[in-house]
This record gives structure tokens, C-alpha cells and sequence, in this order.
């Protein structure tokens, strides 16, 4: 018997809500919520035995032996469509010039975002947008996935109905958003103004640096806004 729903969230103030409509469903459930791997792995073997884990928006990576242990499978809810697993996905979406997006909810398995597709939302990328405006709209999608989805999560013990829809494209890793936020010498107007769109907003603390003679030069940061900055000549200063 399920008993439990354990939330692992990207931050807490993301708990409350998604705990409250899942309880809505079936009342009979308990909760467990954690944000960092220590907390994840703080819950006791009984516990996971008869519950099942939701990820949603999390940089935690579940280790195998708590996938394993339990009793009713892992549904990871990620900020991206199956076209873009991996880091970052909203930030690889606008350098390649891609005209959709969405969110993606799939089963958790040992390798990231590599596990059977349970759940879909998608939409079309809007002209001139941000990278932060397009990881907005992506998140409220996930949210609307995850509220269309959570009938399912929480009253049914059985495995979720798996699409006929599958991963594709490269999965983006944290080394490879790096190197793209390191501007190459002699590079043209036109790669310079994509990789500003993409990677200018100071991601995970990664800022878009550029080096000269022996000295790295950093992008100043200001992108807080939801359209796409206009590229003339960028500032630069000076990195530590």
C-alpha cells in the first residue's frame, strides 16, 4: 500500500503547494520533503519501502540504491522537453535557435533524464524572449503538468502509463555550459549576440567571460529582464 509521497524540490518554498494539491486528491497520505541529498538520504528504509518519490525542478541527483528501495517508483519533473535533457535545457534551447519548448515528466532511472516519458506539455518559444522569461514559462507548464498528472501520482499505485516518446538530442552537462560561457578569441558579431541571449544571466554563478592577453574579462551581469538584451557592444570587466 502506498502510504507516502516524498518531494524532493529545488527549493522549499515550492513544497507547500505541490504537498496541498496532491493531498487534496488522497488525504490518507503522509509526507516526507527534502532539497539537498543528505535529506533524501536521511529517510529511513521503511519509509521508502511503501512511497513514492516526485522530483520537481531538483539538481539532485537520487542515488541508485534509493531508486531501488522504493516500493512504488521515482517521477523525476523536468524544466525541458525530451529534445533537451540534461543541464540548463532553456539556455541550449535559445542558442540553437529552437522554435519550441515545454516540460517533461519521466520515470527516474540511475543515468539523468534517461528514463521512460510519462508526461508531456509543450509550447512555442516567443520572438525576442530571455533565457530567464523562457525558463518562466517553462516552469509554469511544469507546474500545470504536474497538477494535470497528480491524480495519477497520488492515488494510483501502479506505474504511470509510459509514452511513445522518447529522449533525443544531447544531454547538456554543467562542463559543457561552461565552455560555452567561455567566448572564444575572434568570435563573430552573430555567435557573440546568440551566446549573450543563451548564457548572459550569471546561471548557477557560470558568468560569459572572454580572455585577453593573459587576462579574463567578465560580462557584466544585468539580466533581469524577460525579453533578450539588444547586442551593440556589450560591456566588459575585468574578472578575479
Amino acid at each position: 500500500m502506498m502510504k507516502t509521497i516524498i518531494l524532493l524540490t529545488g527549493i522549499v518554498s515550492q513544497q507547500f503547494a505541490l504537498t496541498e494539491l496532491l493531498k487534496a486528491h488522497n488525504p490518507a497520505l503522509s509526507f516526507r520533503c527534502a532539497v539537498t541529498a543528505e535529506e533524501l538520504a536521511a529517510i529511513e528504509p521503511d519509509v521508502l519501502r511503501e512511497a513514492r518519490l516526485l522530483a520537481f525542478t531538483t539538481s539532485v541527483i537520487v542515488p541508485e540504491h534509493i531508486l531501488a528501495a522504493l516500493g512504488y517508483g521515482a517521477y523525476n519533473f523536468h524544466p525541458g522537453p525530451p529534445q533537451y535533457p540534461g543541464w540548463a535545457p532553456a539556455h541550449f534551447a535559445l542558442y540553437d535557435g529552437a522554435r519550441t519548448f515545454g516540460a517533461t515528466a519521466h520515470v527516474m532511472a540511475r543515468r539523468v533524464d534517461s528514463g521512460p516519458i510519462v508526461g508531456v506539455e509543450s509550447f512555442i518559444i516567443p520572438d525576442k524572449i530571455s533565457v530567464r522569461g523562457l525558463e518562466q514559462i517553462a516552469y509554469v507548464r511544469l507546474a500545470h503538468l504536474f497538477w494535470r498528472m497528480s491524480h495519477d501520482l497520488a492515488c494510483d499505485p501502479s506505474p504511470l502509463a509510459e509514452l511513445d516518446i522518447a529522449w533525443c538530442g544531447i544531454k547538456s552537462t554543467r562542463q559543457m555550459y561552461r565552455e560555452m560561457c567561455e567566448l572564444p578569441a575572434g568570435v563573430s558579431a552573430g555567435e557573440l549576440a546568440r551566446r549573450i541571449r543563451a548564457f548572459h544571466d550569471d546561471f548557477r554563478g557560470i558568468p560569459l567571460t572572454y580572455s585577453l592577453h593573459g587576462i579574463r574579462f567578465q560580462l557584466a551581469t544585468t539580466a533581469t529582464e524577460t525579453e533578450a538584451p539588444q547586442v551593440i557592444s556589450p560591456p566588459l570587466a575585468a574578472a578575479s
